[in-house]
């Protein structure tokens, strides 16, 4: 990739730190590795999603394979939510308000495997480079990946939307 290049003052006020493209901010025990363990695949997705909330970008789940007898996750990769392009819409053509285009073919992706013997997941492969921007501290939680309401917020939310009150 490109050199790295310091964030300037205007960047930063915008909420976006311009030309970083690997990740440096993030401590070393909150950074994947290959050949790092996890218990299970969800708990590797929220490592992963911390990991780059510290960093400053969101992450999707790209693929899953699954064991046909079993059903059990064998393999999983989790991308950028930058990675690839998206897919041509078959709709109608003549959309008045096209939404904007977000993915950039980021290669960033942490892949993990699941080792038989041990019945744990693995890293097999753990790509930190980025081709984009990267967010701010203070913006990342606006990010989809980083978008989740607690089960308290949610209760709290229902009994007042039950009671007629606008939040």
């Amino acid at each position: 990739m490109g050199p790295r290049i310091n964030a300037s003052l205007a960047s930063q006020s915008r909420g976006i730190m311009m030309g970083v493209h690997v990740p440096s901010n993030v401590p070393m025990e909150s950074t994947p590795f290959k050949g790092m363990e996890f218990e299970a695949d969800e708990i590797a997705y929220d490592f992963y999603n911390e990991y780059g909330r510290k960093a400053g970008f969101s992450i999707r789940k790209e693929y899953v394979n699954k064991c046909k007898k079993t059903g059990v996750v064998t393999s999983r990769r989790f991308v950028c939510a930058k990675e690839g392009v998206r897919g041509k819409d078959k709709r109608d053509q003549n959309i008045k308000n096209p939404r904007a285009e977000t993915r950039c073919g980021c290669e960033a992706r942490l892949v993990i495997v699941l080792n038989r013997d041990s019945k744990k997941y693995v890293v097999s492969e753990f790509i930190a480079e980025h081709n984009h921007y990267l967010h701010l501290p203070s913006t990342v939680h606006m990010m989809p990946s980083q978008r989740k309401v607690a089960t308290t917020h949610a209760i709290e939310i229902d009994l007042a939307h039950e009671s007629g009150l606008r939040l």
